[in-house]
């Protein structure tokens, strides 16, 4: 059995999950971590909160996805016990928009839910949107209070997982999805720069890769996983 622990987008609620999940195998048990959806907190204290949820009676993968990528880096390089591997799915270990820097120090004033949700899904999903993921994305960010996707944001702007990354003992997989506009590809060469025995997969997708292309992305990731759990755990 492969026990993968999934760290959910930026929304942190796991409601835009389900199709991932739903594509993963009988041998591959998902334990996907919340975050809380009031509490403005960014990279650290998320860190904190995943690290006492960790399995420690099994080895397991660690997924995040998006957003979590820093999370899953910055918990990796700490190098957990029961650690075997980490997936990186269409994110960073740094900001992924330079040029954006400056905006953190007028986040409090933009209207976070000024995008209409329509628009939004264009943005995440491309060509591949629908009304059940629609609806799954609205539902995800109206649980959320804006206070705490405010601090996420400006968390995303200030990120430097990049020492982080080179920490990293198990092997890694990073999931690009070709068709992104959300996390550019210079933010994933800029992962395989630093992580130069990182595995690469690319898809044909958005930035939605596991809402999009859950069956593609569950045999990717199980697959890397599933030797993963043959092959021996590796020296710290």
């Amino acid at each position: 059995m492969i026990t993968l622990v999934v760290l959910p987008g930026l929304d942190g609620t796991g409601i835009l999950l389900e199709p991932f999940l739903a594509a993963l195998p009988a041998t591959c048990e998902a334990l996907v971590i919340r975050y809380p959806t009031t509490l403005p907190a960014g990279y650290e204290a998320l860190v904190d909160r995943v690290r006492a949820q960790l399995p420690r009676d099994r080895p397991y993968v660690l997924l995040g996805e998006s957003f979590s990528g820093p999370v899953a880096l910055l918990l990796a390089a700490e190098r957990p016990p029961m650690l075997r591997g980490v997936v990186l799915s269409c994110t960073f270990a740094c900001n992924p928009h330079p040029w954006a820097s400056g905006l953190r120090s007028v986040m409090r004033w933009l209207p976070m839910r000024a995008v209409p949700s329509a628009w939004l899904g264009r943005l995440l999903m491309g060509r591949w949107t629908s009304p059940a993921l629609q609806q799954a994305l609205a539902e995800a960010l109206a649980s959320v209070s804006v206070e705490a996707l405010r601090a996420r944001l400006k968390a995303v702007l200030a990120v430097d997982a990049g020492s982080a990354l080179q920490q990293v003992a198990v092997p890694m997989l990073y999931l690009q999805a070709t068709q992104d506009w959300v996390v550019p590809a210079a933010a994933g060469q800029r992962v395989r720069q630093l992580k130069a025995d990182l595995q690469w997969a690319s898809f044909n997708a958005p930035h939605f890769l596991l809402q999009t292309h859950s069956r593609q992305a569950a045999e990717a990731i199980c697959s890397f996983a599933a030797a993963l759990m043959v092959d021996p755990m590796p020296e710290a």
